[in-house]
């Protein structure tokens, strides 16, 4: 997604005051003069004063002498050593990679298109982005050396990719440094910026980036013209066939949105008004009942400021998926809950899933489903070993035995454990393998019930499938598997791997604003508080 394309021009005018030499962030005695910030030969030559620790989007900066260093240590080229001066002149220094609390989302979303795109990063930084990115938390001092080195050596890497992979991004039309945000702005101002943007036209105008931007440019004109007033009343004093002065403000405000197409403003609670209710309750993950409910008056409050920082954040999102997508693949959205089989760019079917809780997050990536695990056995992760099974080991010297558990070696002082195929595994009668460095894959479970649940985060980070024998079924639809095969494998209670052939790309996100096949724009709960995150760092508050 290309959504920082609209920051800078190519050429940025600023009036700024010029800094100390040695002032690495913003914060040391400055001597007033009026500079131009010019991007010459691709490069930005004079440092972006403007950005201070009050308006950057990283609260971490580098020191300029840790820029030299790095160059001098790891003997880069005359066109490398300016190509990084000038992504951190841009930036004033600022990292791109990290903030004090861990990874920013560009820096996932990059890794994940080298992964995917790039050419094979150097053995070094691939051992530690895999040893980073798989840490429960990761909080940062600016005193890290260590960091700076990762934070360097990743700019290094991504300038790399830049290079040769420039043309299957989403990211086209930008200079290497205006893919990545380097500063709070005022949501008028970025949504303006957006909406004048020309679109990309390497990518199609029916990438979720480009269909995203369309709405954007829908819901910036409701905030110049004011947006919506908030709806004061209960829920509870309304029923279908009744007339209330409430009614006709629901109606008012679901033609903003183009939920209501018709002219209706009348004090009815009418069958057209269920019918606008139940499509707007669906694309707001709400369970499509008709009824006027508080949570959907709470939803149709929310500001229209806040839903336009909502698009622009899952813009940004998109912004780092690979241009183009194979025409048939999985795709799962973690705040919609849901799989969906897409076969010639169409959806085939869906599947409700479960994903990780808080604290043990599924995270957004890209792989290639490769394999089925028939009647599988559970290798039990260390984490969860060390934190749920060995206090009740003490406590029950039968409890590996009753859980139908064996202990198979040690790893350390720490058991290695595993569960038997059969009967209560916690993966099911069958698992879905794409290889990942988060160990994440797709599985069955005999724990059904949770799919009666609206809010399904509920795993310790794979993802549960609603329906994992129809998955399995498809995928080996042409590997001569009938369903009675499929079944008799799921209960076999031998474990049996089977290759899947051709792969099945998988696509994992995390889009709490997205646009379906129809045209549908969709909203959906920030489960993981990352929207939350990225709202401080990109917008002021006004």
């Amino acid at each position: 997604m290309k959504i920082f394309n609209y920051l800078i021009p190519a050429l940025l005018f600023f009036s700024c005051t010029s800094k100390n030499k040695n002032d690495s962030n913003g914060t040391g005695s400055t001597t007033s003069v009026t500079q131009v910030i010019t991007r010459t030969d691709t490069l930005y030559v004079v440092r972006n004063i403007d950005i201070t620790p009050a308006n950057a989007y990283s609260d971490l900066f580098l020191d300029s002498s840790a820029v030299d260093q790095y160059i001098s240590s790891n003997n880069l080229t005359e066109e490398e050593q300016k190509s990084v001066k000038s992504f951190y002149n841009y930036r004033n220094l600022q990292f791109a990679w990290f903030t004090t609390q861990g990874f920013t989302e560009q820096a996932k979303g990059f890794w994940n298109l080298q992964d995917k795109l790039g050419s094979e990063a150097n053995k070094s930084l691939r051992s530690r982005m895999d040893t980073l990115l798989n840490m429960d938390t990761l909080s940062l001092s600016r005193f890290d050396s260590s960091i700076f080195k990762t934070e360097l050596a990743l700019t290094q890497a991504y300038l790399q990719f830049y290079k040769s992979n420039r043309d299957k991004t989403q990211f086209l039309n930008l200079s290497p440094e205006m893919a990545i945000p380097v500063k709070k702005q005022k949501t008028s101002v970025l949504a303006d910026t957006i909406v004048l943007q020309r679109t990309d036209s390497s990518s199609g105008s029916a990438t979720q980036y480009n269909l995203l931007k369309q709405k954007l440019q829908q819901y910036n004109a409701l905030l110049k013209n004011h947006g919506w007033t908030i709806i004061n009343f209960s829920a509870r004093q309304i029923k279908k066939g009744t007339s209330s002065p409430a009614i006709s403000i629901i109606k008012k405000r679901l033609q903003l949105t183009g939920d209501m197409i018709t002219g209706d403003t009348t004090a009815v609670f009418n069958d057209s008004l269920v019918a606008v209710i139940k499509s707007y309750q669906l694309r707001n993950g709400m369970k499509p009942s008709g009824n006027i409910t508080d949570t959907l008056i709470r939803s149709l409050n929310v500001p229209v400021e806040k839903r336009i920082q909502q698009i622009i954040i899952n813009l940004s999102r998109a912004q780092w998926m690979p241009a183009t997508t194979e025409s048939n693949y999985i795709s799962v959205n973690i705040p919609d809950y849901l799989l969906t089989v897409y076969e010639n760019n169409a959806k085939a079917f869906d599947i409700p899933v479960a994903v990780g809780k808080e604290g043990t997050n599924t995270t957004m990536f890209t792989g290639e489903l490769n394999q089925v695990v028939f009647s599988p056995y559970w290798n039990i992760p260390a984490s969860i070993v060390q934190r749920d099974i060995l206090p009740k080991m003490k406590g029950n010297p039968n409890y590996l035995k009753s859980r139908n558990m064996e202990q198979v070696g040690k790893n350390d002082s720490l058991p290695v454990i595993r569960q038997l195929p059969g009967k209560g595994n916690s993966l099911g009668k069958v698992k879905f393998l794409f290889p990942n460095r988060y160990d994440i894959y797709f599985h069955d479970t005999n724990a059904k019930d949770v799919f009666n649940k609206d809010k399904r985060a509920v795993s310790h980070g794979c993802i549960r499938l609603a329906e994992a024998e129809k998955l399995a079924t498809y995928l080996l639809r042409n590997n001569n598997w009938t369903l009675e095969k499929v079944q008799g494998a799921m209960n076999a209670g031998k474990e049996q791997y089977v290759k899947v052939n051709p792969v099945m790309p998988v696509v994992i996100t995390y889009y709490t604003a997205w646009v379906d096949e129809t045209g549908q724009l969709h909203f959906r709960d920030d489960i993981y508080n990352n929207d939350d995150k990225l709202r401080q760092m990109m917008f002021e508050t006004e």
